[in-house]
């Protein structure tokens, strides 16, 4: 197609000038384009992770050395031979058979409470055959004189001197049954030989064979013909402690076996000796105690002291008491480290015979064992 011509200005009129021709119209500005919507803003990418490092485990306060840790398994593992080996006399009794062996870890005194015929005496018999032991019985009477059980010396005409006749008192493990039916004087000859492991016979002193442990019972309600035992007596016990009547499924255990036997006597396998007992209970040494459960076992017996209802409080010996059972506990267990469940599990054991509670506490049936369960519960747990 041919361009069109341009416009040609319009001839001019006569007598008018000439009109100029008209200017070509301006194109239109171009209308700005509408802006298109704005896109949603994209989220930003997440910055890679830096790859976290895995926490360190916590590290013990205590490390214990490879031979301490190994010699503390061997003792676990003696003491649950033992006590498996006593469960085939006594049935059901478990968390007393461990008790016991606390009692002897720690090379103390056992003080048994309890009603006629509930195995006292018959766990202290097995526990000797297991142990390996020179096991001595004692059956105290009103008339037993001292020299009954610690020995005396004897007249010897043909070596013209004196000799010393050791009394029943030296052996491993004795037997002090129905302690409380001897006289305050036979007693009390009792008390040199349960806290310092030796007896004195005029000026000469005499060592008891080690490991030497007084197992002793009494029975709670026969009262006449008795004499209580008096608080120096039962601050050497280490533990005081019942065994408890058998549960039904129990007594048929027990019936149920002696069927099977045929007789009353029971064969125990002997399990240790003498001298691996002393170095069961050296070994207990190596136990850590960290110094916040040391303060927590400090606090507890402090507080027997304190409490309103109480007349005598614990000794420090109590507080050793805590501390020999707790590492004793925590060895059975064949840990190298003491945890406040092995304290709160041995403090009523250790601590309530050593408390005398105020007579008008007494006379309303409060028990010690109640105060030591309110001063655990009242006493802060240290985290260890």
């Amino acid at each position: 197609m041919q361009p069109a011509p341009p416009p040609q200005p319009a001839p001019a009129q006569p007598g008018m000038p000439p009109q100029p021709a008209p200017a070509a119209p301006m194109p239109a500005p171009p209308m700005p384009a509408a802006p298109a919507p704005a896109a949603p803003p994209m989220p930003a990418a997440p910055a890679p992770a830096a790859p976290v490092a895995p926490a360190a485990p916590a590290q013990p306060k205590h490390q214990s050395t490879p031979e301490v840790r190994e010699r503390l398994s061997a003792v676990g593992a003696i003491a649950q031979a033992i006590s498996a080996e006593v469960q085939k006399v006594i049935i059901g009794k478990s968390h007393v058979i461990d008790n016991v062996l606390v009692n002897i870890l720690s090379n103390g005194n056992l003080l048994f409470e309890d009603y006629p015929g509930l195995a006292k005496t018959l766990m202290t018999n097995t526990f000797a055959d297991a142990l390996g032991c020179d096991f001595k019985r004692v059956q105290f009477t009103p008339d037993l004189l001292p020299a009954d059980i610690t020995g005396t010396n004897i007249y010897d005409a043909k070596k013209g001197e004196f000799t010393f006749k050791p009394g029943p008192l030296f052996c491993n493990l004795l037997l002090a049954d129905e302690i409380n039916r001897a006289p305050p004087k036979t007693q009390a000859a009792l008390l040199e030989a349960m806290q310092e492991k030796q007896v004195t016979i005029g000026t000469v002193t005499h060592k008891l064979p080690a490991p030497f442990i007084v197992m002793a019972t009494q029975n709670p309600v026969e009262q006449e013909g008795t004499y209580p035992l008096p608080e120096a007596q039962l601050d050497r016990f280490m533990f005081k402690m019942s065994v408890g009547y058998p549960d039904r499924a129990d007594e048929d255990e027990i019936l149920s076996r002696r069927i099977a036997r045929g007789k009353d006597a029971v064969d125990v396998d002997v399990i240790t000796d003498p001298q691996r007992v002393i170095a069961m209970q050296q070994a207990c040494e190596d136990v850590y105690v960290d110094p916040a459960l040391r303060m927590y076992m400090v606090e507890v017996v402090a507080r027997t002291r304190e409490d309103p209802r109480v007349l005598v409080g614990a000794s420090p010996r109590g507080s050793q008491a805590l501390l020999k059972t707790s590492r004793a506990a925590a060895a059975l267990r064949g840990r190298d480290f003491v945890t406040p469940d092995d304290v709160k599990a041995i403090a009523e054991l250790a601590l309530a015979h050593r408390i005398i509670l105020k007579p008008e506490h007494q006379i309303k049936g409060l028990e010690s064992g109640e105060v030591i369960q309110t001063i655990l519960r009242e006493v802060p747990v240290p985290t260890v």
